[in-house]
């Protein structure tokens, strides 16, 4: 029989109670947080590092001739030239009026005249005599196109002859069409023909530096352009292909000019053209130029190094990045050449410039795979500190378009992943903003949907990006970025979308892996509804894939072990418990495979291996699953009744022992631990409930401590039955639960009293706590742990209440331990000597609360019971 507290009950009380869904106290709050269901921790599974910096790691899925490759060939030949050219950006509207032409040879008034070709070869031969003489060069001098000061060129410009100067002008159609072929360019050969017309303030203007290039309309003339044509003769006429009409076409193509610039200054318009370009071109040929030259002349590899951080702060301080200038062409193709030099440092420089550059098409992508290249290799991580090329990287994430450069932005997205392995990289990305970059890039690839042209293809860097993201779940400064919704929200779309590319599932699940272990991201991943059945088809479609299948389990566990709505979710789930039940068929069956194997290495006298096989793990992570499942109510009852389940569960306590997997078997018996609270009528657990006690029994008394505190948890509320109390009377179990009591630690002296409650329910065997000084120990025990452990202290009562139901003297019934249970009694139950001195009030409440409601009543019965019995 029980306290008579609890005889007029009619049942006996279980160790362990079940919740119920009254609105509960604080205190009985946090009672059931200690006494009911207990939720199960493990460890993260472990990523082995990849020996290599790859695209795609050796576990890929990929196959290897579907993916694009992580090592190639890369020269100046890869990159277009006529790519780099500078486009005008201005597009001509067509034309409505359409010419109607002669219909016959009548119509000789006709304005409108029919070219004809040359009647035989004679004809053309003349013609082409003809043009040459047309093209010949002119005779006369120029001047020099070096910038002199002011006073020099003003004297030059004015000691030119004034008949020379007019020829100079009547024959610019023959200048321009010189010309037109491609020339060289240098300061020294760069010349200027100037109309006699030219005030002094215009030439003083032009000469310091305000005059540039376009073109300058003479009064009462045709407008001019820099190549020498009139504008209206430049659709007869075209510049070289490469360059944007009405500009010159000789300065920007090479470092010098062989042939005249003929420029016609005059006007107010043309002074305005000179300001607004001046400043542009003199600053190419004073700061650009002379780098330029460097970089051609020199071949020493630190000297072209520094030459190029040169022309990095040259460009950024002239405001060329990622601009369209006149001189980019000429400029791009010197730093393509010097791509052929094999040198890192000087690779990663000129891919900063390119990219910052803003290259398109064919010289991005091979740009983005210099840069991959140069961050492959983890000896490189040192100069990549040093330099600034992630600036560049990101940059490219940002502004390229998705579905037209999606493999060059697959390569940025390697570089930067490679990036990502260093710390200090890190660190620097996430101080860059990438998290929010990397999530709005990961947004745009999830709208791409599966039937478009580019989804395959994205896939693959999504895969980068995954990969990059798991990397900065490492930085605590970004895991912040990261526990928000958005990057649940957005991952968990990926996994659905991607679920059949197992490189993407398996990046997400372990960046899922490492987040969900913070209750912020649990809490958003815990309100995504629909990873649930995303979970659950990834187990059913991936069941063979251990890698995957680990981490499913361990997102789970850990929504499972911190949010009762996750419990409720993943249980209502459709199919949650038959799949479970067959991934654990499934991986029993592999473990017992590996068990076998493990004995055969050791009858070989080989080693026995340190950690659990990868089938093992996966046990570990689904118990956890289901342990934690079965704290709420209606999947506890559910699990207590699923016989295949259970089955599976003693199977694991029958083959394993505790010194090979530790966490294997301790998991096994807490889960059956918690499917022993549910007191159903169809409960495998009560079925089996002796057999399970035979598995508990070899547990309780191996020497692993853990292993023995759970194996008497169980027994807690399997001791509710008469059989198993038997059974443990029989084994003479309960002395070890008695020698539990010396324990220091709290818990376990909670467990093992427990037992040794429902062990003293029945009068008859009260007297084993005679035995070992079970009655000493639980008096030392109050001593010990009463004051700060009023549930403790209360169920040290409540044993007492029930080994003395029949007491006749207190002396023979607590022998010398009852002066000593007088005192301490009455002490704990002295509210002003326990709480008079308390310095924090706001600390009291739950204990005192804990005090009142279940110590104090239990211990007054038992105090007056003994003075009652003591005087006798």
């Amino acid at each position: 029989m029980r306290a008579s507290a609890y005889r007029n009950t009619g049942q006996a009380e279980p160790f362990y109670r079940l919740s119920v869904p009254r609105q509960k106290s604080s205190s009985e709050i946090v009672s059931e947080a200690r006494n009911a269901l207990r939720t199960l921790g493990t460890r993260r599974p472990l990523t082995p590092a990849e020996d290599q910096r790859k695209l795609f790691g050796s576990a890929s899925s990929r196959a290897p001739q579907s993916r694009p490759p992580s090592v190639f060939s890369l020269h100046a030949s890869s990159f277009d030239l006529a790519e780099s050219r500078p486009l005008s950006g201005v597009r001509l509207c067509p034309l409505d009026h359409k010419p109607v032409l002669p219909a016959s040879a009548e119509d000789g008034d006709s304005p409108i005249s029919i070219p004809k070709p040359p009647a035989d070869a004679a004809e053309l031969r003349k013609v082409s005599r003809a043009r040459a003489r047309l093209l010949r060069r002119p005779q006369q001098s120029f001047l020099p196109a070096e910038v002199l000061p002011p006073d020099q060129n003003q004297a030059k410009l004015e000691c030119e002859e004034p008949a020379a100067m007019s020829n100079l002008c009547r024959s610019h159609k023959n200048c321009s069409a010189e010309q037109r072929s491609p020339t060289a360019f240098n300061d020294e050969s760069r010349q200027f023909i100037c109309n006699e017309h030219i005030s002094r303030s215009e030439r003083e203007d032009f000469l310091k530096g305000t005059a540039g290039k376009g073109f300058f309309q003479l009064r009462g003339e045709r407008s001019v352009n820099r190549d020498g044509r009139f504008a209206d003769e430049e659709q007869q006429f075209p510049c070289d292909p490469g360059t944007k009409p009405g500009t010159n076409s000789s300065w920007p193509r090479s470092t010098g000019c062989k042939g005249p610039e003929t420029v016609y200054l005059g006007g107010l318009e043309g002074k305005t053209r000179m300001n607004e370009w001046g400043e542009e071109e003199i600053f190419w040929h004073m700061k650009i130029l002379p780098i330029l030259h460097e970089l051609d002349s020199e071949d020493n590899i630190e000297t072209l190094c520094l030459a190029c951080t040169k022309l990095y702060q040259a460009l950024s301080e002239g405001n060329l990045l990622g601009r369209r200038f006149e001189g980019r062409s000429m400029l791009l193709k010197r730093l393509y050449k010097l791509v052929d030099i094999d040198s890192d440092p000087l690779r990663l420089k000129l891919a900063k410039i390119i990219l910052a550059m803003k290259v398109a098409g064919k010289n991005l992508l091979s740009a983005c795979k210099l840069a991959f290249q140069i961050c492959r290799k983890d000896q490189n991580d040192s100069i990549l500190q040093q330099d600034r090329l992630l600036d560049c990287l990101l940059e490219v994430l940002r502004s390229e378009d998705l579905q037209k450069n999606n493999e060059a932005l697959l390569y940025c997205m390697g570089a930067i992943k490679f990036m990502s392995g260093n710390a200090i990289l890190l660190n620097e990305m996430v101080n860059k903003g990438a998290v929010e970059m990397l999530l709005q890039l990961m947004k745009q690839i999830n709208n791409i949907k599966d039937n478009e042209r580019h989804f395959s293809s994205v896939g693959h860097l999504l895969v980068q990006l995954t990969a990059t993201l798991r990397n900065l779940a490492e930085c605590p400064a970004a895991r912040q970025q990261l526990l928000g919704g958005a990057a649940a929200s957005e991952l968990s779309v990926a996994l659905e979308l991607r679920a059949g590319d197992g490189d993407v599932c398996a990046y997400v699940l372990r960046t899922f892996s490492k987040l969900s272990s913070y209750d912020d991201f649990c809490a958003a991943l815990a309100d995504c509804s629909r990873c649930y059945n995303l979970f659950l088809a990834l187990l059913n479609n991936h069941q063979k894939q251990q890698d995957l299948v680990v981490r499913v389990l361990f997102v789970l566990g850990n929504l499972t072990a911190k949010h009762n709505q996750a419990r409720e979710q993943l249980f209502k789930a459709k199919g949650s418990v038959n799949t479970l039940t067959s991934l654990f068929q499934t991986y029993h069956e592999l473990d017992v495979k590996a068990q076998k194997w493990c004995h055969r290495r050791e009858g070989e006298g080989r080693s026995h291996p340190k950690h659990p096989s990868a089938a093992a793990d996966v046990l570990i992570k689904l118990i956890r699953v289901l342990a934690n499942l079965s704290v709420h109510p209606s999947a506890g009852a559910a699990l207590a009744a699923a016989h295949p389940v259970v089955e599976l569960l003693v199977t694991v306590l029958e083959s394993k022992s505790i010194d090979d997997c530790e966490e294997l078997v301790i998991g096994a018996a807490t889960a059956i631990n918690n499917f022993s609270y549910y007191r159903v009528k169809s409960s495998a657990v009560q079925d089996k409930k002796l057999h399970i006690a035979q598995m508990l029994l070899k547990l309780l008394m191996s020497n692993n401590l853990e292993g023995a505190v759970e194996a008497v948890r169980v027994f807690g509320n399997l001791s509710q039955h008469h059989e198993i109390c038997d059974f443990i009377l029989q084994k003479k179990a309960h002395r070890f639960m008695i020698a539990l009591l010396d324990s220091k630690n709290q818990d376990v002296c909670f467990a093992a009293c427990g037992v040794l409650l429902n062990l003293t329910a029945d009068k008859n065997r009260g007297a084993l706590l005679m035995e070992e000084g079970g009655i000493g120990k639980l008096v030392e025990c109050l001593q010990d742990f009463g004051p700060a452990d009023w549930q403790l202290a209360c169920l040290i009562c409540k044993t007492l209440w029930n080994y003395s139901e029949h007491i006749t003297s207190a002396a023979s019934c607590f022998g010398e331990e009852t002066n000593t249970l007088l005192v301490l009694l009455t002490s704990l139950l002295d509210e002003e000597l326990v709480w008079g001195c308390s310095p924090d009030r706001d600390l009291e409440d739950y204990p005192k609360l804990c005090w009142e409601r279940e110590f104090k009543p239990v211990a007054e019965k038992l105090l007056h019971r003994i003075q009652r019995h003591h005087s006798s």
